[in-house]
């Protein structure tokens, strides 16, 4: 009986230390921010343009502005948890070749912004980035998709739901950071120790604007019904395109897949005449 009441004690002991470390130290485990700026768009050959917006907190945050020719929209990209610009530039260089404009911006703590992360300052910046375009340089703002990948996901989101933007694209979005939590500790009580939210399934239902949903059913780390879910709680015009490969390679693994897949979303809500709401898996 004393051996079994031993082991009782220590599976509490090692059960509460987890729970402790992931209350304490999981703004380390959400955010991964680089502070070096190891790459620059001039790097791929891109013109680009460096700035500092100003977030109402009075924070610097780093920003990169880089123009296409005769560039149909401007698309606001909120990156996902890890790196910084630096290690978009795969993807500014794919909405370059779209014909987009692209302003990028590091959250707080990354790169070279100011600060350190919390989850109201990323929403903070990303209205900063979005104050920026439509006052500075005076978009207006059905000129503007705003496009989120990963936590950037719901970043997006967000912003979106606070404003009228031409469009919003979630790519390998997740529902909420407490389901996240699950996922990776499904035998801990993740909404009691939780500090962060970002719930992508509050906001969606209040974007007003047209939605595509992009996922790979191979994605690793955020479920692909993830955005399934969140898919059914937009609202119309919306789409859902599957795409292949992992999380953080989905849209390079898929090439030619993934490029039609915005292609497509352009030009229909070009028009403002998007096709009813549907579910598609591209094929090359």
């Amino acid at each position: 009986m004393a051996v079994l009441w031993t082991i009782f004690l220590i599976i509490i002991i090692a059960y509460s230390v987890v729970g402790w470390s992931l209350y304490f130290l999981q703004a380390r485990f959400l955010y991964s921010p680089v502070r070096e700026i190891t790459y620059t768009p001039t790097d791929i050959n891109l013109a680009f343009e460096k700035i500092a917006l100003k977030t109402d907190d009075g924070l610097k945050i780093a920003a990169w502005h880089i123009p296409a020719d005769n560039a149909r929209y401007t698309v606001l990209f909120c990156h996902g948890n890890a790196g910084n610009m630096t290690h978009r530039l795969d993807s500014i260089n794919i909405l370059n070749e779209l014909g987009l404009n692209c302003l990028i911006f590091d959250y707080r703590g990354y790169g070279d912004s100011q600060g350190k992360p919390t989850e109201q300052g990323t929403y903070l910046d990303a209205d900063a980035a979005w104050k920026w375009l439509t006052k500075k340089k005076r978009i207006a703002p059905d000129r503007i998709i705003i496009f989120g990948r990963s936590l950037g996901g719901s970043v997006a989101a967000n912003l979106a739901a606070k404003v009228n933007a031409a469009a919003l694209v979630l790519e390998s979005a997740f529902v909420s950071y407490e389901d996240i939590g699950k996922k990776f500790y499904p035998y801990m009580p993740v909404r009691l120790f939780a500090k962060f939210h970002y719930n992508t399934l509050d906001y969606v239902p209040n974007v007003h604007c047209p939605i595509l949903f992009i996922h790979s059913r191979n994605d690793e780390i955020v479920p692909f019904e993830f955005s399934l879910r969140l898919y059914d709680a937009a609202n119309e015009p919306k789409r859902f395109v599957e795409v292949n490969g992992s999380h953080n390679d989905g849209f390079l693994f898929s090439g030619k897949i993934y490029t039609q897949a915005w292609k497509d979303w352009l030009n229909h809500i070009a028009v403002e005449k998007v096709a009813p709401a549907s579910r598609l898996k591209q094929t090359s």
